[in-house]
């Protein structure tokens, strides 16, 4: 098992591949769908339609970037509230459609500054949690890197969640954590290992249903590998689902959550 803060430093990296980058990895045809419909774009998140092994998906991520020019434009990957109604716009899109749902996340968490509160992030998050829920269309969520908060939860509620090994996913950061309860940020080390963050941690809890192995033997494997493994298990899981009916995918959905 890989030690806590060889994963975090991992999944923090921005050298790892990013939503967008997944995306045309493992899907044909991306086309990418801009705006709300009330505010504005929002760069933190990207999302739109593909073909996964010749199925139509509407695929959505959180998106950061590799340096720090792209990082700003993306805000880091932490969403605005317009990010978020954009996501609950592509995915109601994609019930009328009767088309699979796939969501791509690496977040720290929804952006909350002031202008954000002042635009309803709250809101943004709760009405996305309630539209996942409901949803009548295969969803499937998975961790690309980082999982905070209720900013990576928005996207995260699919009827299977998965994780790339070098992943995490928790209820907020090791430092804020270490913040709140020693008030010592510094202990973040110490707080990662008691927050159960990692992919073997939430498997072992059935938070997650499955991990993408980033390495085989301690090597780490090629992208390219991984992208095909990736493409090949969610092209089978969605066939799977799809012979579900829609009252059946959502009565599945929600009691997953509800065993937590």
């Amino acid at each position: 098992m890989k030690d806590v803060k060889e994963i975090i430093t991992s999944a923090r990296s921005i050298s790892r591949l990013t939503a967008t980058e997944m995306i045309h990895a493992i899907c044909e045809g991306f086309v990418e769908f801009h705006g709300d419909r009330k505010f504005g774009d929002d760069p933190a998140i990207v999302g739109g339609i593909a073909l996964l092994d010749d199925m139509p998906v509407t695929v959505i991520g959180t998106q950061k970037g590799h340096d720090v020019t792209e990082n700003v434009y993306r805000n880091f990957g932490s969403p605005h509230p317009e990010g978020y109604r954009k996501a609950i716009r592509l995915m109601k899109q994609a019930e009328k459609f009767n088309r699979p749902i796939v969501t791509f996340i690496n977040t720290s968490g929804a952006f909350c500054d002031v202008d954000s509160e002042d635009r309803g992030i709250g809101e943004a998050i709760a009405e996305s949690l309630l539209v996942m829920s409901q949803l009548t269309v295969p969803f499937i969520a998975i961790f690309i890197g980082e999982g905070g908060s209720g900013g990576a939860l928005a996207l995260a509620m699919g009827n299977e969640v998965w994780m790339l090994e070098n992943t995490m996913y928790s209820v907020l950061s090791p430092e804020g954590f270490a913040s709140i309860l020693w008030k010592d940020s510094s202990r973040s080390d110490e707080a990662a290992k008691v927050m159960k963050l990692t992919p073997d941690d939430l498997f072992s809890l059935d938070v997650i249903d499955k991990i993408i192995m980033e390495t085989r033997r301690k090597v780490a494997r090629k992208s390219d590998d991984v992208m095909l493994e990736l493409k090949q298990e969610l092209s089978a899981k969605l066939k799977e689902l799809k012979q579900l009916t829609p009252a059946e995918l959502v009565e599945q959905r929600q009691k997953r959550f509800r065993n937590y």
